[in-house]
């Protein structure tokens, strides 16, 4: 009932808005209920957001209430965490965060693919910087110590190349935003596979990515005393793209293995444009950007299915791409992944879809 509710008003008045401002609209809404007076409560009720004890699992020595995470670039700044985990996320991923502030690519920049229920984005990494968002981000988690420990969810910190940096100089670009926040992420996740920063998905290259890890790897060890994770070090994650060749995703899984890496993402957004057809598929030619959502799901799959065979036990992954229904959930998750993240399904499912997908979740006791 409350998806079809949703359906109508998504058909009737939100896709009419342009697309950047309309989530800048929910957003702002959805931290304003719940800094409210009894407006957490509400939200709790509303969104059906309940602890499920069968669902909570322990990745990375991190305890996730449940398996189902938001993806970043919904929370780019780190300013509405806890409000978000009142749609029943078990993980929020903010970010990706460069290390200088930046405006991101000129708008528009975000559209909807409607015939697919994709999203097409080329944001660019717009944030305020590692040092503004780090003061976001402790903020949050003070308002988040007043949750039950149950509700709590883990936080990613997706941290990327500033735009104007160059590629030579990346290693300490990296290194810069993880001096800075690595005290407050759960894990981290080296971002190198957006294709909206240009020259970003050449990092990918096992040579360019091994020192960016290690890098990221000595600041965090050095400026965290007491990770939160019980491995003894803040995990750190890789996220890949879709568009790699088999023979590339193989060399950068056992790459991170072979660098201490605790687990990596598959996958980011495609620039495929074979993804899609008819209209979209038109525009979507005519425009830069990423595609997310159900074209890259076939794909994401794949890549998945890749690392698990070639790394086997030894790697974390989270699966995201195209993610939208339990049944999805349960076959990334029955296929290796350990996690799956969304961001796609949110915009075009509303509020009550991570719920439905924990609930799915929790009913096949997954």
């Amino acid at each position: 009932m409350l998806k079809r509710v949703y359906r109508l008003i998504y058909n009737a008045v939100l896709r009419h808005i342009d697309a950047e401002r309309i989530h800048h609209l929910s957003f702002s809404a959805l931290k304003a209920i719940d800094a409210a007076p009894c407006g957490g409560r509400l939200m709790d009720l509303a969104f059906g957001n309940r602890a499920h004890p069968g669902s909570r699992a322990t990745v990375m020595g991190l305890d996730f209430p449940n398996r189902v995470g938001l993806a970043a670039g919904f929370d780019k700044e780190a300013t509405g965490v806890r409000a978000i985990s009142r749609m029943g996320f078990g993980h929020v991923e903010v970010g990706t965060i460069t290390a200088e502030g930046q405006p991101g690519n000129p708008r528009p920049r975000l559209f909807r693919l409607l015939s697919k229920h994709a999203i097409l984005n080329r944001m660019g990494f717009n944030n305020a910087g590692a040092v503004a968002v780090a003061g976001w981000l402790r903020e949050q988690r003070e308002l988040l110590a007043e949750l039950p420990q149950g509700k709590r969810p883990v936080i990613g910190v997706n941290i990327g190349k500033t735009k104007v940096v160059p590629a030579a100089e990346a290693v300490a670009d990296y290194r810069a935003s993880t001096r800075v926040l690595a005290p407050l992420a759960d894990y981290l996740v080296i971002n190198v596979s957006s294709p909206n920063t240009p020259g970003l998905r050449d990092l990918q290259a096992v040579e360019s990515l091994r020192p960016i890890i290690t890098a990221v790897q000595e600041e965090a060890e050095a400026v965290v005393r007491e990770p939160r994770s019980t491995l003894g070090h803040v995990p750190l994650v890789v996220k890949i793209a879709p568009d790699l060749g088999d023979e590339d995703v193989e060399d950068v899984a056992r790459m991170c293995v072979a660098a201490g890496v605790d687990g990596i993402i598959c996958t980011n957004t495609t620039i495929d444009r074979d993804v899609v057809d008819g209209a979209d598929r038109e525009f979507a030619q005519s425009q830069a950007g990423g595609i997310s959502g159900p074209p890259v799901a076939e794909r994401s799959f794949e890549v998945l299915r890749l690392v698990r065979r070639t790394v086997g036990s030894a790697l974390t992954i989270i699966s995201v791409g195209g993610v939208t229904s339990p049944a999805d959930a349960r076959a990334r998750l029955g296929a290796g992944a350990d996690l799956v993240q969304g961001y796609t399904g949110l915009i075009y499912e509303g509020p009550w879809w991570p719920g439905r997908l924990v609930r799915g979740l929790a009913r096949s006791r997954v």
